[in-house]
């Protein structure tokens, strides 16, 4: 019995030790100093991290905020600047995550306007990079989807908020997109064309035509059409484009002779 009890004992003894160690080391960890900040605080550290150019340490701060002033306006107001430092940290599909979540939620927030403008800006990235500028690149050359969600909430915005003080510059970028989506059609139909895919080049600049008439690639985009209806054939189809042309562009160098081949191609200017 007295054998039991004292390797009881000792056993007690071993565990106590043992979580003692275990508390300690838990102790010695890194400590979270914003605790015991109040929301006020909190909201305070994380201006400052983010006008240092901290966007990790702010996004952190922003997200504790949230947690903590859950329900209140602060909070909401934490959500979409933590938004804005996601993106300016390069972390552009977590920030439309929190953009479209904070969309979803607070239909009536003061604060939807900007939440929408914030998320045109995200997808509107005008900024091709060092590979893009080696290869001569432009936007019309590039996957335009993100260019068309710009483009979706610039509009609900324009449609929704006409009097925000972010609307005006919303307008001017939805003109912008515009006129890049059509030059990516146009520039896809030029890349059918000379390599002699007739058909599809007939179709992207058709679509070019009946989605961004007013666009300045439109004139480039009824030549390719007239010139693609030429190659194959299409000898009505061919005047028909070729009337919209000279209607529509009469000083167009192209509405001469666009529905013939020419011995020079329209797109080389050298």
């Amino acid at each position: 019995m007295d054998v039991i009890r004292s390797t009881s004992l000792r056993g007690l003894r071993a565990a106590l030790v043992t979580a003692t160690v275990v508390l300690a080391a838990c102790g010695a960890g890194p400590r979270d100093e914003s605790a015991n900040w109040s929301p006020e605080k909190l909201y305070s550290e994380a201006k400052d991290e983010a006008s240092a150019g901290a966007y990790d340490k702010a996004a952190k701060l922003y997200e504790r905020l949230e947690g903590r002033a859950a329900g209140t306006p602060l909070a909401q107001q934490a959500q979409i600047e933590r938004a804005y430092v996601l993106w300016r940290s390069g972390e552009k599909a977590e920030s439309l995550s929190v953009l479209e979540r904070f969309i979803k939620l607070n239909p009536s927030s003061p604060g939807l306007d900007y939440a929408l403008y914030l998320q045109g800006l995200v997808n509107f990235n005008d900024n091709l990079g060092i590979l893009g500028k080696f290869a001569a690149q432009d936007l019309s050359e590039r996957d335009q989807q993100a260019a068309r969600d710009s483009y979706q909430s610039f509009k609900q915005l324009v449609e929704q908020f006409p009097r925000s003080i972010y609307a005006e510059d919303a307008q001017v970028r939805m003109n912008y997109i515009v006129n890049s989506l059509a030059a990516y059609e146009v520039h896809v139909a030029r890349y059918y064309y000379r390599r002699g895919a007739y058909i599809a080049a007939a179709n992207r600049a058709q679509q070019a035509v009946q989605e961004f008439q007013y666009s300045p690639s439109a004139e480039e985009a009824l030549v390719i059409l007239t010139r693609s209806y030429e190659r194959l054939g299409l000898v009505e189809l061919r005047d028909d484009a070729q009337r919209v042309l000279e209607k529509n562009f009469p000083n167009s160098p192209y509405a001469a002779d666009a529905g013939r081949p020419a011995d020079k191609p329209w797109w080389k200017v050298w």
